[in-house]
């Protein structure tokens, strides 16, 4: 018995930002310029009172009406985000209640950020290997605009909200998870972060102040602080050396792989990635100019673009890699 990927289904936000949207509001912005760099068009954003929660019902809805049958097998919940609803309870446990799931179900949340796909994917597979589960759905989802400052160009131009559900499920067809690997870098924890509204720092009046950096971006300590040249050297000194360690224990080479899905970070590191690696540019995907960086949900949105594209099919090995927060990082082979 293989673990497979069964399905998966995304739901975005109704509202979109355009890049011109963002060059009116606030017209000292090398919009142009942006766009080169990072890549990013549009971006769909989350409305005030709309949250990873929601959007997260409605992309488990969708996968519903595809498998009514669904509800009465799924016997795991894991859902990975930064955006809780709460600080307590955990959204798993409140999309059990709107999904109207059995109380046999196990619901649980994870906080990590662009990585939380391949980590997801590793919980997922050894739950269903202990025999604890045998269908879970992995939820990946966030709302990181509601953590942007408004005239943080460095940021704001790059997120885009949105929720992926995938199906985790035994199969005896050949195909499947094939491997993962997963890995962190504590050291590096201050890389991209949001400095108040924890234990360690609560929000206070002072914490709410705007401060105008170097660059003239204003954000706060509640705010997002991301070291961009930072991750950037941090992804391409270590994205590269797990990749070629996975493809190395699997017997594998870069031409074996039918298509690469990397997290979409923005438009240079996937340049960086694929230069480094010597991919051909055909067999990266990428997503990012039409919805941005959606975090943990952009390699299974992408990963479902991509098979509804017929760039994959049946019988196709693709590889799936995602870094970020924590630092972490993680790198899947899966046969599709």
């Amino acid at each position: 018995m293989n673990i497979i990927i069964k399905d998966i289904s995304y739901y975005l936000p109704q509202q979109i930002v355009t890049n011109e949207d963002l060059a009116k509001e606030n017209p000292h912005w090398d919009m142009d310029a942006v766009e080169e760099r990072v890549g990013v068009k549009s971006r769909f954003i989350a409305s005030k009172d709309e949250t990873a929660l929601d959007l997260s019902v409605k992309a488990c809805k969708r996968l519903f009406q595809v498998y009514p049958d669904a509800p009465d097998k799924v016997d795991g919940i894991i859902f990975c985000t930064q955006s809780n609803d709460y600080i307590m309870p955990p959204n798993s446990c409140i999309l059990h209640k709107e999904l109207g799931l059995p109380e046999a179900v196990m619901a649980f949340d994870f906080n990590l950020a662009c990585s939380g796909y391949i980590y997801g994917l590793q919980l997922a597979r050894c739950l269903i290997y202990s025999s604890a589960a045998r269908n879970i759905l992995l939820v990946n989802a966030d709302t990181y605009s509601k953590y942007i400052a408004k005239d943080d160009r460095s940021i704001r131009v790059l997120f885009g909200d949105a929720a992926a559900v995938s199906w985790i499920t035994l199969t005896e067809e050949d195909a499947g998870i094939v491997d993962i690997l997963c890995a962190t870098s504590g050291i590096h924890y201050d890389k991209f972060i949001i400095h108040a509204g924890g234990c360690r720092m609560p929000k206070t009046a002072d914490t709410s102040t705007l401060k105008t950096d170097s660059s003239g971006n204003q954000r706060s300590a509640e705010n997002i602080h991301m070291d961009g040249m930072g991750i950037l050297g941090f992804v391409n000194s270590r994205v590269p050396v797990q990749v070629r360690q996975i493809l190395t224990r699997n017997n594998l080479t870069i031409d074996d792989i039918d298509l690469f899905i990397f997290h979409q970070a923005s438009n240079i590191a996937l340049d960086s990635l694929m230069n480094l690696l010597k991919i051909p540019s055909d067999k990266v995907y990428r997503n990012i100019a039409e919805i941005g960086n959606t975090v943990s949900a952009s390699v299974p949105i992408a990963l479902k673009e991509a098979a509804e594209k017929r760039l994959i099919c049946r019988g196709s090995t693709v590889l799936l890699c995602g870094f970020g927060v924590g630092l972490s990082w993680g790198t899947a082979i899966v046969k599709i």
